[in-house]
């Protein structure tokens, strides 16, 4: 009997630290990959708790939060996708707070030269070619895109030349490997791929602000979920941040 209980109560506390171990988990938009990966191992150092990502597009993670995903910690690219779950009750909506802002460049295979935003040159660019772009309909980094665009004249001249992809990091890798001559993405994503070149800086004004919301999830159960969602807060991740470009001016 007493070999009985040795082995029940052995039993209870093995499990006891795999429960323990449990990480937080954090759906984010895929721009935000690099940063929040450093971010993530800052927050693991100071407490103690292991962070686990899930990166995609913003549209695609809104719905599996909306869905009952085991996100702790939900960090978009837009307000609107952020809007939409809190209205559902997939977040919790006292706890939206926006962490960093981007800005957006065209880019063109390594080595390209600067580009006129003039139609015409726009045109020339391509080539015959298309131009790489979040889906409009569900990317934040697409729906930007495209305001931008036609603020500057340019969608009725490259609409049927553009190539939407499933995030702006799909984007990206297409021009990096020569499969389009023109992206449409993040300062950020341009910053962290060696094989693109900035062409063209879109001005701030063509689109509205590019703002990252972050929240919890109203299904987290990890116990740090609301310390993970303040250190994005904190000074050393807003200093991460910032070392990867993302901005807070606009």
């Amino acid at each position: 009997m007493l070999r009985v209980v040795c082995l029940v109560f052995a039993l209870v506390f093995a499990a006891a630290p795999a429960a323990a171990e449990k990480p937080l988990t954090v759906f984010a938009a895929a721009s935000l990959k690099e940063a929040l990966e450093e971010i993530g191992a800052a927050f693991s150092d100071a407490s103690g708790h292991e962070v686990v990502y899930s990166f995609s597009g913003t549209g695609a993670l809104a719905r599996q939060v909306e869905a009952g995903a085991p996100a702790d910690v939900f960090v978009a690219a837009d307000n609107a996708w952020m809007t939409y779950v809190a209205e559902r009750g997939a977040v919790v909506k006292e706890t939206v707070k926006p962490i960093a802002g981007n800005t957006l460049v065209i880019v063109g295979p390594e080595g390209s030269s600067p580009l006129e935003l003039t139609p015409q040159s726009v045109l020339d660019r391509l080539e015959g070619s298309r131009m790489a772009i979040a889906d409009p309909d569900t990317v934040p980094a697409g729906r930007y895109g495209q305001s931008s665009l036609i603020s500057l004249g340019l969608l009725q001249v490259v609409g049927d030349r553009l190539a939407p992809m499933e995030n702006v990091r799909i984007a990206l890798g297409a021009v990096a490997r020569g499969d389009t001559l023109l992206g449409l993405v993040y300062a950020t994503d341009a910053r962290i791929e060696p094989n693109v070149s900035v062409v063209a800086e879109l001005p701030k004004d063509s689109h509205p602000p590019i703002s990252y919301p972050a929240a919890l999830s109203s299904s987290a159960s990890h116990p740090a979920a609301a310390d993970y969602l303040a250190f994005l807060s904190g000074p050393k991740a807003q200093e991460i941040l910032r070392s990867f470009g993302f901005v807070f001016d606009n």
